[in-house]
C-alpha cells in the first residue's frame, strides 16, 4: 500500500474524527515474518478478543493453529468444517450432548441459513492484522475494520452511502462477530458494488469489546472511494462539525 494514501487518510481520520480509533486492516499473506505470531492457545478463545492488542497498535499474524476458536478458523478461511451438531449449537442444543446458544429458533433454519453462507478458502496461509497507523508499503489490505461507538458510526454510515444510488451502500448481516469484520468483507470484495458490513452484534464476542463499540468493516474497493470522498462531503459541513465536537470530547473524557 502507498505510504502516501496511508497518511493522507490518517491526516483527515484525524480531523474529521477527532481522538477516534483508527481502523485495522486485514490481509492475507504466506510470509510470516510480516507480523508476530499470536500464542498458541491452550483454551477455548475469542479471536475478537485477540484484537485487542492489535487495536492498541500490536500488530499479529494468525494461522489455523493459533485460532482458538472454531468460527474464527471457518470466517478466516481456513477450515470450512463446522462442529458436530452445529445446527443444534446454534440453536436449541441436545439434551444432554450439546448446549445450545438459541441464536436460532431450530436446527432446521440453522441449516438453512448456513446454505447462504459458504466458506471461502484463505489466499494464504495466514491472516494479518494491523493497526491503519502501523501499515507499511509492502502491506496490501483487504479491508480497514472500524471498532467505533455510534458517533462515528453515524459518519462512517453515512460517508458509505455518499456515492451510492442504491438505498443501501452498507449491510448488517447475522453472523459470529469474526464473520463480520473479515469473511463478508472479503465476500464482498468480489461484488461489482461491494458493501460496508455493519457488526459485532454476536452475544458471544460481545464480552470482547467495549460496550458502547460495534464494528464497521469495508472492503477494500470501497474503502479507497470513502477516503477519497472525505473532503467534499458532509464531513466538511456545519452539522458534521456538532458531531464531530462530540465525538472529540467522548474520546477526550474517555
Amino acid at each position: 500500500m502507498q505510504i502516501e494514501f496511508r497518511d493522507f487518510f490518517l491526516k483527515r481520520w484525524r480531523k474529521y474524527f477527532p481522538g477516534a480509533e483508527p481502523p485495522l486492516v486485514f490481509f492475507y499473506t504466506n510470509d510470516d515474518t510480516i507480523a508476530p505470531r499470536y500464542p498458541k492457545p491452550n483454551v477455548w478463545r475469542c479471536v475478537i478478543c485477540d484484537l485487542a492488542r492489535v487495536r492498541k497498535g500490536k500488530s499479529a499474524l494468525f494461522d489455523l493453529d493459533v485460532i482458538g476458536c472454531g468460527g474464527g478458523q471457518r470466517y478466516f478461511g481456513f477450515t470450512q468444517k463446522l462442529r458436530p451438531n452445529f445446527e443444534y449449537f446454534l440453536s436449541c442444543g441436545l439434551p444432554g450432548k450439546v448446549k445450545g446458544e438459541r441464536y436460532k429458533k431450530t436446527p432446521e433454519l440453522v441449516k438453512k441459513s448456513m446454505e447462504n453462507q459458504p466458506p471461502f478458502a484463505a489466499p494464504g496461509k495466514y491472516i494479518v492484522f494491523k493497526r491503519w497507523d502501523h501499515l507499511d508499503e509492502s502491506d496490501k489490505p483487504l479491508g480497514a475494520i472500524f471498532f467505533a461507538a455510534a458517533d462515528v458510526l453515524s459518519g462512517l454510515f453515512t460517508l458509505a452511502n455518499f456515492d451510492e444510488s442504491e438505498r443501501s451502500g452498507v449491510i448488517s448481516p447475522f453472523g459470529a462477530g469474526c464473520s463480520t469484520i473479515v469473511y463478508y468483507p472479503y465476500i464482498e470484495n468480489q461484488s461489482d458494488h461491494p458493501k460496508a458490513v455493519l457488526g459485532m452484534f454476536d452475544v458471544s464476542a460481545r464480552p470482547c469489546v467495549q460496550g458502547t463499540d460495534l464494528t464497521f468493516a469495508v472492503p477494500w474497493k470501497k474503502f479507497v472511494r470513502m477516503v477519497e470522498n472525505m473532503d467534499e462531503s458532509f464531513l466538511a459541513g456545519d452539522s458534521w462539525k456538532k458531531v464531530k465536537s462530540r465525538i472529540k470530547r467522548f474520546h477526550s473524557e474517555g
